[in-house]
């Protein structure tokens, strides 16, 4: 007799905690919008601090005389070291929840950051960009398991309030680096302490709200979830890694390797290609916050179909754009391929209920190290073929958005 996913959740269970709704907690009954927007506002701040890291890739390169594997060195690293603690910290949160957690997790981002003030050599900036890896790899699983605490039930609107944040500050940290950092240099990066530091505050404030929360163990509920064979989720999940690699290897050639792109095919300043990542950045904060309410209404597996394939015929026209046109692909791709991943993580959190910890915290670790991975390779084949043949390569990569008509209906349009 084929095994089916148990359509009840046992809240004694430490796994149940974060979804069993209770009386007794009236602040996490509703949903909580001051604490997602703190959770928001740690993400941006969180996310300003990641994104300085490649956003400094070209001054490295010139500085430290790197090659476009020792670029791709650095990501692995960074997004190595953000991945890899993902799933553990995920799983031992569903356990036992650890409310300090947070700004604990912070800390580790600020040595990072006064670290890579300083670094004068590759090994210091690897050292350096894992520290701040680390520190990513336990604000990510914690952070979102506290926004489905506060969502209220909207977990796609939770999670796309969460997301957004990151984002809007991945967006701002090439900006910040083409205004401050460039023209200050690389010490100017000790500058962002600042940044670090308002984060610990903010997180700090968010645990104490979520001790104050918690699901008490004694709690019983059931919950509405789809009742789905155990081999059909197995194959949903592969899917969904799938559609991972697509989207995170073609926007991790953006992200990584678009500032050399642009200067390479275009002949513009570092200045202009960093508001040119600046503006694709934005425009993937767009695409972010939408798809988690867009799939809370009309389901998640639609926005996943749309939003991976639905960026192909743009993919497929970058490498033959002039300047202008470039730019304006670059806002639609990234509007377009953001908005998948609020709608993949709440669409497997829904397939394994129960355990939100391990699946934000898995799935987030593979976001960050397919990145990494992505970018190494990317940057092998862009010193082999050229950084312009890179982007011919990756326009393909969306078609595989085509895989998303496997995934099974989960019966939660109207609810997360």
């Amino acid at each position: 007799m084929q095994q089916s996913v148990a359509p009840t959740i046992d809240a004694t269970s430490p796994s149940a905690a974060a979804s069993a709704p209770t009386p007794a907690n009236a602040a996490a009954a509703g949903t909580a919008f001051s604490i997602l927007a703190c959770l928001g506002l740690s993400h941006f701040l969180n996310d300003v601090i990641q994104s300085l890291v490649p956003s400094i890739y070209p001054m490295l390169k010139d500085r430290l005389a790197l090659d476009f594997s020792e670029v791709g060195l650095i990501t692995l690293t960074f997004q190595g070291c953000a991945s890899l603690l993902q799933p553990l910290i995920g799983y031992l949160g569903d356990q036992k929840p650890k409310p300090w957690a947070l700004p604990i997790g912070m800390v580790f981002t600020l040595i990072g950051l006064i670290l890579l003030a300083t670094a004068d050599s590759l090994a210091h900036v690897l050292f350096a960009a894992g520290m701040v890896g680390l520190g990513s790899s336990v604000f990510h699983p914690e952070a979102s398991r506290i926004a489905r605490l506060a969502s209220g039930g909207k977990h796609g609107l939770a999670q796309s309030i969460f997301q957004v944040g990151g984002n809007a500050g991945s967006a701002a940290g090439p900006l910040l680096a083409a205004f401050i950092v460039l023209p200050f240099g690389q010490a100017s990066i000790g500058w962002f302490s600042i940044v670090a530091l308002l984060a610990i505050a903010v997180l700090s404030r968010v645990s104490v709200w979520y001790s104050a929360n918690r699901r008490p163990k004694a709690v019983r509920a059931v919950a509405n979830v789809a009742v789905l064979p155990r081999k059909t989720v197995m194959l949903a999940i592969g899917v969904l890694f799938m559609l991972l690699v697509s989207k995170f290897v073609y926007t991790s050639s953006l992200s990584t390797y678009m500032t050399f792109y642009m200067i390479e095919k275009f002949g513009i300043s570092v200045r202009d290609a960093q508001l040119v990542l600046f503006v694709y950045l934005a425009a993937c904060a767009v695409g972010t916050f939408a798809g988690g309410p867009i799939g809370d209404r009309i389901g998640r597996k639609y926005v996943i179909w749309g939003s991976i394939l639905g960026a192909l015929p743009f993919t497929l026209m970058l490498p033959y754009a002039g300047l202008t046109g470039s730019i304006i692909l670059v806002m639609i791709i990234g509007v377009v391929i953001s908005a998948a991943f609020s709608a993949i993580l709440v669409y497997a959190q829904e397939l394994v209920p129960g355990k939100v910890g391990l699946i934000a915290g898995l799935f987030f670790g593979l976001a960050f190290g397919i990145s990494a991975l992505g970018a190494a390779a990317l940057g092998e084949l862009a010193d082999i073929k050229g950084i312009e043949y890179v982007y011919g390569v990756c326009a393909f990569l969306p078609a595989i958005g085509l895989l998303a008509v496997l995934l099974p209906r989960t019966n939660t349009r109207a609810r997360a």
